[in-house]
């Protein structure tokens, strides 16, 4: 049937795997391994021996392990074991102590655009 609703996907990299180049994907993302490229999806969920080196676009985000770049998403959840290194534009967040984060934060203005922030 050509109008039925797709069940929800869930994709793996696993920490085996080493991907070079953007991912976009209309599944949720588990990640291990480790990306170099951007990331663009639903939800992501990060291992903690997991690298990714680029932006992450998603709705929702967990992040465990090493990330450099920018995070976008509604829902941003930074555990204790990750280390970000990178600006995050987010409708809700969480860090969790211990975590090591470097850049800036901004809350989006819920419309996907990005609130102003003064500079200096």
């Amino acid at each position: 049937m050509a109008n039925r609703a797709s069940p929800a996907t869930f994709s793996v990299i696993g920490a085996d795997v080493a991907l070079t180049g953007d991912l976009v994907a209309k599944a949720d993302l588990h990640i291990d391994g480790a990306v170099t490229g951007d990331v663009t999806c639903t939800a992501l969920v990060q291992g903690e021996s997991s690298t990714i080196t680029g932006a992450i676009r998603a709705e929702s985000v967990r992040l465990a392990g090493t990330i450099e770049g920018p995070v976008d998403a509604a829902q941003v959840v930074v555990l204790k074991t990750a280390t970000l290194r990178g600006d995050v534009r987010y409708d809700a967040l969480t860090i969790e102590q211990g975590a090591h984060v470097e850049g800036h934060f901004a809350r989006r203005d819920g419309t996907g655009s990005p609130t102003l922030i003064p500079q200096g």
